[in-house]
């Protein structure tokens, strides 16, 4: 497929909670764009690979700082540097901050009343990782609880009200507790110009 060039736009951040429906949209962005995708492990891992480092463990608070500073300065020379590329990471909004031609899109799971349903999340993650209900609840609740610690350390001072969900770090929030994988890419598409 060709690649599309948005004018204005050389990278798209797409961001959101454990199983909010990132990882959907990012490939079919991607997808319809002809660009690259790229997400969160394989940065992890070339980050690692860059500072010729061991492996890097999946859980953020088993890490040490020095790997997610590695992530971090690596994600950011692709943010700066980089065309035609759909990237999909917790922190790829927050990191794009003042970063020139990076639309940046966040996908949350919350009801009408904007609160998140991690009963939703726990679901998806049960039927696209076919892990059990338990090892599910873990991965949403704990793992997220281990990153937003590490990450309020690192990056907020230790402010107990940050979050990389906040919607001021993005352009578009787009809600998929309340569309289906088709309307949210079109919501984007259109975000961008391309519908």
């Amino acid at each position: 497929m060709k690649k599309i060039n948005l004018p204005g736009i050389r990278i798209v951040t797409i961001s959101g909670r454990i199983a909010s429906g990132a990882t959907t949209l990012a490939n079919n962005l991607a997808k319809e764009l002809g660009w690259k995708h790229i997400e969160g492990g394989e940065i992890i891992w070339k980050a690692s690979e860059i500072a010729k480092a061991g492996g890097c463990a999946k859980d953020t608070h088993k890490r040490p700082d020095v790997k997610d500073r590695q992530f971090e300065d690596y994600q950011k020379q692709l943010l700066k540097t980089e065309n035609n590329l759909v990237i999909e990471t917790k922190l790829s909004g927050f990191c794009a901050q003042g970063i020139d031609g990076v639309f940046k899109i966040l996908v949350v799971a919350n009801d009408k009343h904007g609160k998140d349903q991690p009963g939703i999340r726990i679901d998806r993650l049960v039927n696209r990782e076919k892990s059990t209900i338990k090892e599910a609840k873990d991965e949403i609740l704990h793992r997220e609880k281990h990153d937003l610690e590490k990450w309020r350390r690192m990056y907020a001072n230790n402010n107990p009200k940050w979050v990389y969900w906040d919607e001021k770090y993005y352009d578009l929030v787009i809600n998929t507790f309340e569309f289906d994988r088709e309307k949210v890419l079109d919501i984007a598409l259109k975000a961008i110009n391309l519908k």
